[in-house]
């Protein structure tokens, strides 16, 4: 008996019980569908942890001041300001890991233009930090180092500012007034979107460090080159281990700190980041699945279920096929063949219901779903491997059937 003739059989077998083989390929389509479904979200929110990180900056070491103890209480970081931007400057010099390092120089106020207005948060940052922080301008221009020479009053918004005060209109060339400063806004940054912590990296405009501490925050002659914070950009393919560690060892010396103090400054790999939301996003996308996969198990026992039954049913056939001259293996085929004609069956109408779920979920619900060839794949190879799995015990039993003993089943 060929695999055609078989396949045949199986149909015509499966088409004279339609609603209990319908019934019995329901597990199997609900558990394709429910693992499609579940790996396009867990794939979507690690598409989405890695779109936010990257947005970040890639290959990004954030450095921060230190902290400082008064009256024995130990207060935050941040709260002593170490560092400067002759520390930015040496970092990007003697480090060869290091590809740019900008400083950034925070501050937040009211922006106004025309009869709009808008509170934000703005940085003075060098053209390094826009190379560290990836930051692309949409249009426009950004600014350059004559700009930070002359601490020339322009600026450059992002998305959320340009549409709260210039809704659809162009920007570039408009004049805006920050804390009662006028600047000329010469670029729109292109979209970020929300940070890892669901900050709007949009809500920003970005100055000439110099414009920023002349200009709008007014900072002492005591204060005049410290910063914020350094954002340190390493070269693709250099340790960013190493890179940390020579950094740090960098700062400590130009700091002037003994061996046995502790560092001023304090230092976020980013990588480490992305790698640990890589594995967390990873376990919960096998978590989903491994769940989904469940339901695919309970499908598989109610194909042996209804196998059994079959052979049952049909011992008096089995027996006459046997009495013809059917051998052994051409029982075992042909329910073998049945039981992963129903599973193969589900596992089609499945991955209908998947995609479509999929889409479903990232339409109604908003979150981000991500379809990949492989999963269908895999999934409706798990239920071809449930079909023969589950089905080779019930087409085993038929086939070692005596033909006597069948014929004689009433």
């Amino acid at each position: 008996m060929n695999a055609l003739m078989s396949m045949r059989i199986a149909l015509r077998a499966l088409r004279v019980n339609t609603l209990r083989s319908t019934l019995t390929m329901l597990g199997i389509i609900i558990g394709v569908a429910a693992v499609i479904t579940m790996i396009a979200v867990g794939s979507g929110a690690q598409a989405r942890i890695e779109d936010q990180i990257r947005s970040l900056g890639s290959n990004l070491i954030i450095v921060l001041p230190g902290s400082v103890t008064a009256g024995g209480a130990r207060l935050g970081l941040g709260s002593r300001n170490t560092l400067t931007e002759e520390d930015a400057v040496a970092i990007q010099r003697d480090i060869a890991e290091v590809q740019a390092a900008g400083p950034a120089l925070r501050g937040g106020g009211q922006v106004v233009y025309g009869n709009s207005n808008w509170s934000t948060i703005f940085y003075g940052v060098t053209p390094e930090y826009l190379e560290a922080r990836r930051w692309i301008i949409e249009s426009g221009d950004s600014f350059d180092a004559a700009d930070l020479s002359g601490a020339t009053k322009v600026a450059l918004i992002g998305r959320t500012v340009a549409n709260a005060l210039f809704g659809d209109s162009d920007p570039v060339g408009q004049v805006i007034r920050i804390r009662k400063v006028p600047f000329t806004v010469t670029g729109v940054l292109e979209r970020k979107g929300q940070s890892l912590m669901g900050q709007d990296q949009d809500d920003v405009i970005l100055m000439p460090i110099t414009t920023a501490r002349k200009r709008v925050l007014g900072q002492t002659q005591g204060w005049l080159r410290t910063v914020n914070s350094i954002s340190v950009k390493v070269r693709d393919g250099a340790d960013m281990t190493e890179a940390e560690n020579q950094i740090r060892n960098l700062l400590r010396q130009r700091h002037r700190l003994q061996f046995n103090q502790e560092d001023d400054f304090w230092m976020r790999n980013l990588a480490e980041v992305l790698k640990a939301q890589e594995q967390s996003s990873r376990v919960l996308t096998l978590l989903l699945a491994a769940v989904a996969s469940v339901s695919l198990l309970v499908g598989g026992i109610g194909i042996m279920n209804i196998m059994l039954v079959s052979v049952t049913e049909r011992t008096r056939e089995i027996g006459l096929r046997m009495a013809v001259g059917a051998r052994g293996r051409d029982i075992l085929g042909q329910f073998l063949v049945e039981a992963v004609t129903l599973a193969l069956i589900g596992g089609l109408f499945g991955i209908a219901l998947g995609v479509g779920g999929s889409y479903a979920i990232g339409h109604f619900a908003e979150w981000r779903t991500e379809l990949h060839a492989d999963a269908i794949v895999l999934a409706v190879s798990f239920a071809a491997a449930i079909g023969v799995f589950f089905g080779f015990y019930p087409a085993r039993k038929a086939s070692r059937l005596a033909p006597i003993e069948a014929l004689r089943y009433e």
